[in-house]
């Protein structure tokens, strides 16, 4: 699996923007992966927010975000962000970068536990 490595994350006022990225361990690349960002607050489940597929360059997010996070990916910096405008406190969670190695976003969905996963990073959005 390959290892990702995620930033960005921190403490923000309601209505202002974050920039995650998530980064391949030097030596791998994430171009034959597709990608996907996963958030989870105490209590509950992890849910998916955002994804990408490795061909094509098709983007999917949840309804929550949509219109205001933005997944996007530099595979010559092995590296996928996730631009997030217009924050709000439920958007409070630990941000999970995935990948799957020439997989769908959908399969990255429904069969999380084969995702490489990284170790997730805070963002907290206060009112």
């Amino acid at each position: 699996q390959v290892q990702l490595i995620e930033s960005g994350g921190g403490l923000v006022q309601a209505g202002g923007s974050l920039r995650l990225s998530c980064t391949a361990a030097p030596g791998r690349t994430l171009s034959t992966y597709a990608v996907g960002w996963f958030r989870q607050v105490p209590g509950k489940e992890r849910e998916f927010v955002a994804g990408a597929g490795w061909k094509g360059g098709s983007t999917y997010y949840s309804d929550s975000v949509k219109g205001r996070f933005t997944i996007s990916r530099d595979n010559a910096a092995e590296t996928v962000y996730l631009q997030m405008n217009n924050l709000t406190p439920e958007d409070t969670a630990v941000y999970y970068c995935a990948a799957r190695f020439r997989g769908a976003v959908g399969t990255m969905v429904r069969e999380p536990d084969s995702n490489a996963w990284g170790q997730g990073t805070q963002v907290t959005v206060s009112s």
